[in-house]
């Protein structure tokens, strides 16, 4: 793996390191933490470690501004989470928050520097044209007019068409599930639902279950097509595992929840990664990999292909192959062949420059 990656996960695991990096090194690691999605977590470690006077002045300046960006991202989608509450709190059933929206609500670690993109829930399937008119109602409209957009979404996917605010430019992701109908592994939404978390300040808006959380970040992250923020995500699975796992029995509800959600596959190569990249981060975690299935070297290799990707100066000969493998591989678990291929070709289609 390329050194400004290495260098990355040391500090990500000791932030110490940071005070004793020379300038090539911080020229390097600046470029690929930025890239990840990582440099406003390097900062809260830095300042919370009394580290910022042993850091030279024109880092720091990166770091602040990261910082100030990391701020207003909260602040957005604490907001964007309340307007959404305004649109759908008054029909009466659960509105779950997934991935970043959640750890922020739920005030969780992996909220800590972390930088946002859209916003997810979930709703149950059959109030979708009832969630989609409120939503319109209140200023969201989606971009995907193509009538194969429309149909891949509704007939095959886990979600409807993402969502955007006339106005705020907000998007929101809406899913009646966290993997596509057509997927090879079969969550149930309802089972997801039995341990929804309630968040204070709002009636019928929730958090996934503990377990589940840890067991749905597993799932995006490794169904995952595109890995520009795959360490980030990572690492949100790390900082997840280790404030959950001073639960007593939390590991083993983890592993029955994911038994009886049939995602035992991704979170076997979720603590196999965890554990490899971040070091033992709890005795049971161990313990849990060696009796789950774990993934073969190809595997192995593309996936850290994947981690190490982030900056393009950062790439190696075959960064691209492992890339296109885990691109391939997310369509694969996602579609069966007869729906992938002409999928695939269609995508393809799209790319190709208009003649004339």
């Amino acid at each position: 793996m390329n050194a400004a990656f290495q260098r990355l996960l040391a500090v990500l695991k000791n932030a110490q390191d940071l005070a004793v990096l020379t300038p090539e090194d911080w020229d390097a690691l600046l470029r690929h933490a930025r890239s990840a999605g990582l440099l406003s977590r390097l900062a809260l470690d830095a300042r919370e470690l009394q580290l910022w006077d042993a850091i030279p002045e024109r880092v720091r300046r990166h770091m602040e501004s990261a910082l100030v960006i990391a701020e207003r991202q909260i602040r957005a989608v604490t907001w964007e989470v309340h307007k959404v509450y305004e649109a759908l709190g008054p029909l009466g059933f659960p509105i779950v928050l997934l991935k970043g929206a959640a750890y922020a609500m739920g005030n969780l670690p992996a909220a800590r520097g972390r930088l946002f993109g859209d916003i997810d829930l979930l709703v149950p399937r059959d109030t979708l044209p009832e969630v989609e008119l409120r939503l319109q109602f209140h200023g969201w409209h989606s971009n995907h007019k193509d009538a194969y957009d429309q149909r891949y979404y509704r007939e095959w996917m886990h979600e409807i068409p993402p969502v955007t605010h006339i106005s705020r430019g907000s998007t929101l992701d809406v899913h009646h599930n966290i993997l596509p109908l057509t997927a090879r592994l079969k969550p149930r939404a309802d089972i997801l639902r039995e341990e929804i978390v309630p968040l204070p300040g709002y009636p019928n808006l929730y958090r996934l279950g503990d377990a589940d959380l840890v067991l749905h970040s597993a799932t995006h992250l490794f169904h995952e097509g595109e890995w520009a923020h795959g360490l980030r995500d990572l690492h949100d699975l790390y900082l997840l595992l280790i404030h959950f796992s001073t639960q007593p029995g939390f590991m083993d509800h983890l592993m029955e929840r994911a038994r009886r959600l049939d995602l035992i596959q991704p979170l076997g190569l979720a603590l196999y990664f965890v554990h490899r990249l971040f070091g033992s981060w709890a005795d049971p975690a161990t313990t849990a990999v060696t009796i789950l299935k774990l993934p073969g070297a190809v595997q192995r290799w593309a996936f850290m292909q994947g981690f190490a990707h982030a900056h393009p100066d950062f790439s190696e000969t075959f960064t691209p192959a492992g890339l296109l493998y885990l691109y391939l591989r997310a369509h694969w678990l996602r579609m069966p062949l007869y729906l992938l291929i002409p999928h695939l070709l269609h995508k393809m289609g799209r790319k190709t420059p208009a003649k004339g």
